[in-house]
């Protein structure tokens, strides 16, 4: 069976692949020089035209994007900015972010054009994953102006998988009609596989007795924390591949094959990856954290050129795996946040580091982080829910060894944790939001 989607790119000689992708690259600085008012304004502010891009090199002389920039010129010139090269009469679509973050989303337009693209990229990870047109695949998605799992959707129509939207549903529902229509193939976030796998068990339903054998996440880190991976595994009795999308390119960046080689496939003959570091602007060696920068080559209303995307990732040679492609990997997926970290008492905090250690722990259903100033000094609150039959003494020994394995983590910081009652936490179909920073001037 074939195992590319693409099996002419997806196995290119890198030599090919970097000419492919300075090509495009090109094309794509001369055609955003052209028609953006943004990128006209940008470039000649950093000096540097099109026709300085002569040798792979040149690509440093290229401004960055970042999306201050780019919510400014929204906000100056509403409802789109001037960063697209083109006006909504020549779109079909309008979508944003999830606006979890409090901030004004960012608003994104689509051509035809743009969505089939966004549609093929799709169609490299999951065919990648191991889907195809004989599965039955379940979006459990709300089907809204976020972004999302859209371009999934049309993916799975192009793929040839029968695809069933399970929007404006309650997760009982979708639990049930997973189970009713036979499905084989589930996307959801990582925090939403947990949460239907919850639903199931309180039901009396058996997921992992069903015909499910992929779980596809995307929209969260947590889809590439290991714990986080095995837990859904074992509630779903299927395998789960992460992959990581964005609605500034409206689709997807990377997909974990089949193989799962410890990391994430970045679709290189559609986007160029950089990993910088956050300070110095520099690129970084493969093996090292950065943050990425991503240049795609898909969305031609809105060209994305050296975007600072504060992901976190670390990337590695392509021959990390064994699977033949020659497309370069994340290890271990999106890290995080470049601006997740919380430094507490001198120790660094990442909610990714919290994830990892509480789904450990399968007792505990759901939890919370709340960092609070108390006198005078920070304090670290593990807020969980566990599942409703624990037995007290079981509580307090598992959320012993929780409590040390948090310490041990974090230079011996003491996480103090608080118990709630079944129900007592949010439940999330989106993106979770499970750290709150309470202190005077953070947020």
């Amino acid at each position: 069976m074939v195992a590319y989607w693409n099996p002419k790119t997806e196995t290119l000689e890198r030599y090919q692949l970097r000419a492919l992708q300075f090509s495009k690259l090109q094309g794509l600085v001369s055609w955003a020089h052209a028609r953006s008012p943004f990128y006209q304004r940008s470039f000649a502010a950093a000096g540097f035209a099109p026709e300085q891009l002569k040798s792979w090199t040149d690509i440093e002389r290229i401004p960055f994007l970042t999306r201050d920039a780019w919510m400014e010129s929204q906000n100056a010139n509403p409802p789109y900015g001037d960063l697209p090269v083109a006006g909504a009469d020549a779109a079909v679509r309008i979508h944003t972010t999830s606006g979890t973050s409090g901030r004004t989303p960012l608003r994104g337009l689509d051509t035809k054009k743009d969505w089939r693209w966004a549609a093929e990229m799709w169609c490299y990870g999951m065919w990648g994953m191991g889907v195809r047109p004989s599965d039955v695949a379940y979006v459990a998605f709300g089907y809204g102006s976020f972004i999302g799992f859209w371009g999934l959707h049309y993916g799975l129509e192009k793929l040839g998988a029968l695809t069933i939207p399970g929007g404006a549903q309650t997760t009982e529902g979708r639990v049930r009609q997973i189970l009713d229509f036979g499905a084989t193939v589930v996307a959801s976030t990582p925090t939403y596989a947990l949460r239907l796998a919850q639903e199931a068990e309180e039901l009396g339903l058996d997921l992992r007795g069903s015909k499910v054998h992929t779980v596809i996440l995307s929209g969260e880190p947590a889809g590439s924390i290991p714990e986080t991976k095995a837990l859904i595994e074992e509630q779903w009795g299927a395998r789960a591949f992460d992959s990581a999308g964005m609605t500034e390119v409206s689709t997807i960046f990377m997909f974990e094959p089949a193989d799962q080689p410890g990391g994430a496939h970045i679709i290189e003959d559609h986007f160029i990856e950089q990993v910088i570091d956050p300070t110095t602007g520099l690129e970084v060696a493969y093996g090292e954290q950065g943050e990425r920068v991503c240049t795609s080559f898909g969305r031609s209303i809105i060209p994305l050129i050296r975007y600072r995307t504060a992901d976190l990732v670390v990337k590695v040679p392509w021959n990390r795996a064994s699977n033949g492609r020659t497309f370069d990997l994340y290890e271990g997926g999106i890290l995080g946040r470049v601006d997740d970290m919380k430094l507490i008492r001198g120790t660094n905090v990442y909610p990714r580091a919290i994830e990892g250690i509480v789904r450990g722990f399968p007792q505990i259903e759901e939890f919370q982080v709340r960092i609070e100033r108390v006198g005078i000094r920070d304090e670290i609150t593990l807020v969980v829910e566990p599942e409703a039959a624990l037995p007290d003494d079981t509580y307090r020994e598992i959320t012993g060894r929780l409590a040390k394995e948090l310490a041990d983590a974090h230079e011996g910081l003491n996480f103090r944790i608080e118990r709630v009652s079944t129900g007592g936490l949010p439940r999330f179909e989106l993106k979770a939001k499970r750290l709150t920073d309470l202190r005077p001037g953070r947020a």
